[in-house]
């Protein structure tokens, strides 16, 4: 279901940081993702939700390439990137958080964030240790300052709570001047306190870097987002404002009946 409103979002002329067109995805004879059409502006901040098996880490999966569509076009800021390697999109702007945090248990906090700005950098081969100037690190500071991590910066990563590995991961997703992030639940198994971080975090991000959302607690989704996607059974079920998709009985009947929330 598409409203004119979102018709006119379609037609618009504006530039789009991500374009999907008649997007597909299938696993043999599984039907994961079906007819997705979505467009999302530079800077845009986007929620997209929906119930288990709805498809929405698949599409993810088909942005990112790590699971290419099987049908359809993907643009990245108008560059057509659907036979791209995921390398490919990430040297363009594209970065992602996912579920399962994938960190480096055995370097501390600031190390961690140093060697992800360092691996997109000019520099990213050299041997030297930073030194007390070293732009790349006082870089890496500063990202972690921005996810709220400047209080233990050389605390082991093995040594986070949950909630903080997750900023982390916020952390890591912001490493070499990203255009667009993916963030893929980053508030589950959040703490009420932390998942309050969280949205200050997500709000405080500089406007010009977009994102989307896939998120199962309704609250946080629609607190960092400006519009929202609604997703069932692989396909774009409804679309709009954050007031209005809270509103909407269908959306409560599919995804807060079957107790999300």
């Amino acid at each position: 279901m598409v409203d004119r409103n979102v018709a006119e979002r379609l037609s618009s002329n504006s530039a789009f940081a991500l374009e999907l067109e008649g997007v597909g995805r299938q696993f043999g004879a599984l039907v994961a993702l079906a007819d997705v059409n979505l467009r999302v502006q530079a800077g845009e901040r986007r929620a997209i939700l929906g119930s288990n098996g709805a498809g929405k880490t698949t599409l993810f999966n088909a942005v990112t390439g790590d699971f290419p569509p099987t049908a359809g076009r993907i643009r990245f800021f108008g560059e057509d990137v659907t036979n791209f390697p995921v390398q490919e999109r990430i040297r363009r702007g594209l970065r992602r958080t996912y579920q399962i945090s994938q960190l480096f248990a055995g370097l501390s906090v600031i190390d961690c964030v140093f060697v992800a700005c360092r691996g997109v950098s000019r520099s990213r081969l050299s041997l030297l240790r930073p030194g007390a100037q070293d732009a790349t690190m006082a870089q890496a500071r500063a990202i972690a300052r921005s996810v709220h991590l400047d209080d233990i910066l050389d605390a082991p990563v093995s040594t986070l709570s949950h909630g903080q590995q997750r900023q982390l991961e916020i952390a890591l997703a912001l490493t070499g001047a990203p255009r667009f992030i993916l963030f893929d639940e980053p508030a589950a198994g959040l703490s009420p306190a932390e998942r309050r971080d969280l949205v200050a975090i997500l709000n405080a991000l500089p406007a010009h870097i977009g994102y989307i959302i896939i998120e199962h607690d309704l609250d946080v989704a629609l607190r960092v987002s400006s519009y929202v996607t609604m997703m069932h059974n692989g396909r774009i079920f409804k679309e709009g404002a954050p007031a209005e998709i809270e509103e909407d009985e269908e959306v409560q009947a599919i995804y807060l009946g079957e107790g999300h929330g």
